[in-house]
């Protein structure tokens, strides 16, 4: 069976920058688990796992556009320290604003906090090296509802 629209891919996966740091890993833990086609992954993982077998080993290079996208300076902003009602504010803390979205503290100064609502991967070219573990077809109730269920995925 190859991966296509609807079919439920378990893949081992370790995600790399260009200077080859490990950014993610499921090495020591379950197989990743999604269903084909419908959004669970990024667009390029997607279109670089369709058409695989089980068993496949490959290398997947992701551009920025078919990743977590080009980073935006307009979601760059300072923000006043009083913003943050005198509680310790780090780089790299992450705080989620009244809109919804999350923003990653990049720089503390005196009087202000420079915050970064873009995903951290934005453009980021991303390498992933895959092993496609099993495949099968998705249930109707995992259509419905969007996700895997069972092992490697969600519980109802």
């Amino acid at each position: 069976m190859q991966i296509t629209k609807h079919a439920v891919a378990s893949i081992h996966y370790t995600l790399t920058d260009n200077d080859g740091n490990i950014l993610d890993s499921s090495a020591g833990r379950q197989p990743l688990t999604y269903i084909q086609g419908i959004g669970n992954l990024i667009p390029g993982m997607e279109e670089g796992l369709e058409g695989r077998l089980k068993g496949d080993k490959f290398n997947l290079k992701v551009s920025p556009e078919k990743g977590y996208g080009i980073k935006n300076n307009q979601l760059v902003q300072k923000v006043p320290v009083a913003a943050f009602g005198g509680q310790e504010v780090k780089v790299g803390m992450q705080f989620q604003t009244n809109q919804g979205s999350v923003v990653t503290v990049t720089h503390v100064g005196l009087g202000e906090i420079t915050v970064d609502g873009n995903h951290p991967l934005a453009g980021v070219e991303l390498n992933f090296a895959v092993e496609v573990m099993d495949i099968r077809l998705a249930t109707d109730d995992e259509i419905a509802h969007g996700h895997v269920h069972g092992p490697g995925g969600h519980h109802h």
